[in-house]
Formats: structure tokens, sequence, C-alpha cells
């Protein structure tokens, strides 16, 4: 019931590897493999050993079906937000480089945020993230 609350108010909660893997691995490319993820009612956040994966669910019946994903090489920044007192949420907000050239003049960044429940321990997530975003400035910048 908590976890169902929970995406009622815009949460994700966490769903299982094998679970994942049977609802969506014809989403994933050779060999690329499935680390953890989230659900958020219909739809689903997955994080690959490759890049997120988001799956959105659309219309009535939820069969229409949007894919879409962020390479992790291409993050390069990430913020947190733990949850305060009242109805606050945990927030996690990755900043990513959409240009198809990450090291050219004109480089276009994009955000995406996802929230999470207050008493979500986030700060694991934040961390791999945060050590992703500072080795990918360190490649593109070095």
């Amino acid at each position: 019931m908590a976890n169902l609350l929970g995406g009622l108010f815009g949460n994700y909660s966490e769903v299982s590897v094998q679970e994942l893997t049977s609802q969506y691995g014809m989403y994933l490319m050779s060999n690329e493999k499935i680390q953890m993820g989230f659900k958020l009612v219909r739809d689903s956040f997955i994080i690959t050993d490759e890049r997120l994966i988001f799956i959105d669910h659309q219309g009535v019946t939820g069969k229409k079906t949007r894919v879409a994903s962020i390479h992790l090489d291409s993050i390069i920044d990430v913020t947190m937000e733990t949850g305060g007192t009242g109805f606050d949420d945990s927030e996690l907000t990755i900043h990513y480089i959409t240009s198809p050239y990450y090291k050219s003049n004109n480089v276009h960044v994009a955000s995406y945020k996802f929230e999470f429940g207050k008493k979500f321990n986030l700060q694991p997530i934040y961390v791999n993230f945060l050590t992703l975003a500072h080795q990918n400035h360190k490649r593109l910048n070095g």
C-alpha cells in the first residue's frame, strides 16, 4: 500500500533486477546489464551499466510506450535534495549533455529530476552518479 501511495504522489520505489529484466529485457542492448531500477505506478526508471532508461506507459491502457535513454558518459552533474519535515520528498536531478559531440563548442545540456519518498536513502545513488559525473568531466576536459 505504501508503494502505491508513493507512486500516486510521484515517488519512485525500488524494483528487483529480475522483475525489470523479465519485463523490459527486450529494450537492452547486447551484453547490457541492469544494475537497479525503480517504478512509479506504470512508469519505470532503469539504471544499466551503459545508460539510464525511462519507460513511460501512456494512455488509458498503458499499451502505448515511450522509451528514452541517457547515456552514462553524457552525465556531467548531479544534485540531491533530501526530504525535510512535512510532505517534502527526496529529489535527484541528473544534468547531461544532449549534443551528439560532447567536446563541441556549442554543447547542449538538459536535466531530468526524479522524486523519491523522503525515507528513501538516496545518498548511495547520488555518490555513484557524482563519481561518474566527475570521471566524465576529467575525460571531457583532460
